[in-house]
């Protein structure tokens, strides 16, 4: 895959180098892209947008499938990429690209369906419709937890739509971005169209996507932190922003759950990319009477984890994104044992690994004054929490600026009702532990952010509806 974004590589002491995580070795370069470039790259793409624009919505939709074809093709390559740029396990990398792959399908076949309504007149001699019409040029900057995946979510809604879409994808992993520009050229993309545009200067760039004045809208997966700049940035232009920010998820376990079914969906919903997801469970809140039975059998669970580089076939959890990002998650484990909570369980730490391992730990007697509790931890920590009640279960819950994704587990039909209406989350998976699919409305509330991806409601945020009078019909 590296040999067909040959032509983006770098090895000059200008270049973005990208680092394997599990090793810190250096495993390319890649040409970083100046402001003026990127401007110009803007300028482009709002230039051959409206011949794509005018093209029928089926026709745009025959490109796309193409591009997923060529993407699932692919698959293999694309998930050593994922992996030799991001470090999480190659199952995982694998599984990545298929979900890709899915949000490309999706919106190839919802671009046509995009309806416009004809409404009940006020006045006999006059009609009233809407229609939908894209929004115009797009600019993305996407995370480097999951490289393909997030590229994909944003790039092909706007592409249905009859959008143009410049990204900057993250310093870390710009390859996979890349990989994913020139197959969705190869399948009939037209230049300049989708452009990704790595760069080391995130802070221009970021900048330069929310005044430029070509720019109709920006989608940005990011910090909360990194969200409220942008979003100050954009005021000025107006700019119709998409913002998928941080989380704090709670993971509730009620008295009445199954706990074997519970312990299986927090592997999934804490430990997938070694915790590294925004909607990972980051506070695990557990009834007393079923908490002593629940942090046994999870830590029969963690201490078996397989700790190593991704590219291994028996490694479970990988590494973090680079060192510092380990001393974060490191000094946050060390806070709060310092601070009185209980090491649950730990899985072992191979010795030949790099500096950006961190060993999967469960804490106990946690308390939600604890550093540990009060954000999020993007790695491959569980803290516990008890609780005595219902009522507290959703105290604890909502004791957070953040709502973008909730696990409740629970027997009861009638209490998984009540307590998904009252967690102030923009998505709450009732005894599941994965909730992210293409045909879903992905996206929170509160400082978590605005707008959606997936589903008919991701489509809907490339496109502006347009109202229209026609008058004089009686003649």
């Amino acid at each position: 895959m590296l040999a067909q974004i040959r032509a983006t590589l770098d090895d000059s002491d200008d270049a973005l180098a990208v680092h394997d995580p599990a090793t810190g070795a250096r495993i390319a370069g890649v040409r970083a892209w100046t402001e003026a470039e990127v401007a110009a790259a803007i300028v482009e793409a709002d230039r051959v947008r409206p011949a794509w624009a005018r093209r029928t919505a089926k026709d745009r939709a025959l490109v796309l499938r193409a591009w997923h074809d060529r993407i699932l093709a692919a698959q293999a390559d694309l998930a050593a990429l994922i992996t030799a740029e991001c470090g999480k396990p190659l199952a995982e990398a694998m599984g990545e690209v298929a979900y890709a792959a899915a949000y490309v399908e999706w919106f190839a076949e919802e671009g046509k369906r995009a309806y416009g309504e004809v409404i009940p007149t006020f006045a006999a001699d006059r009609r009233v419709l809407t229609i939908r019409q894209p929004v115009g040029t797009c600019v993305a900057i996407t995370p480097w937890n999951f490289p393909l995946a997030m590229i994909a979510r944003k790039v092909a809604p706007a592409l249905a739509a009859g959008c143009s879409m410049v990204a900057k994808p993250a310093e870390a992993t710009p390859l996979s971005a890349l990989a994913l520009e020139q197959l969705a050229r190869d399948a009939g993309v037209p230049e300049g169209l989708f452009r990704v545009t790595p760069s080391n200067d995130p802070v221009a760039i970021g900048r330069l996507f929310c005044t430029h004045p070509l720019v109709r809208k920006l989608s940005f997966t990011g910090s909360t932190r990194v969200g409220k700049i942008l979003m100050a940035q954009a005021a000025d232009q107006v700019l119709r922003l998409s913002l998928e920010l941080g989380g704090n998820a709670p993971f509730v376990v009620m008295d009445d759950a199954d706990l074997d079914r519970a312990v299986q969906a927090l592997i999934e919903a804490k430990f997938r990319n070694a915790g590294q997801t925004c909607v990972c469970a980051n506070r695990i809140l557990v009834h007393a009477d079923v908490h002593d039975a629940f942090v046994a059998k999870l830590a029969a669970r963690v201490e078996q984890f397989r700790v190593g580089a991704g590219c291994a076939a028996d490694t479970q959890i990988g590494p973090l994104i680079d060192p510092a990002a380990a001393r974060r998650v490191q000094a946050l484990i060390d806070g709060a044992l310092a601070e009185g909570a209980r090491l649950a369980a730990r899985a072992p730490l191979p010795d030949a690994l790099s500096d950006s391992f961190v060993a999967p730990t469960i804490l106990d007697g946690v308390r939600p004054d604890m550093a540990l509790a009060q954000g999020e931890i993007f790695g491959p920590v569980a803290p516990i929490l008890r609780f005595a009640d219902e009522a507290e279960a959703i105290r604890l819950a909502n004791d957070t600026p953040y709502g973008l994704a909730a696990y409740l587990f629970t027997a009861s039909q009638a209490r998984a009702w009540r307590m998904m209406e009252a967690l102030e989350y923009g998505m709450v998976a009732v005894n599941e532990g994965r909730l992210s699919s293409e045909v879903a409305p992905f996206g929170g509330i509160k400082q978590s952010g605005q707008g959606r991806e997936g589903s008919l409601h991701g489509l809907a945020d490339y496109m502006e509806i347009k109202y229209a009078l026609f008058g004089g019909i009686d003649g």
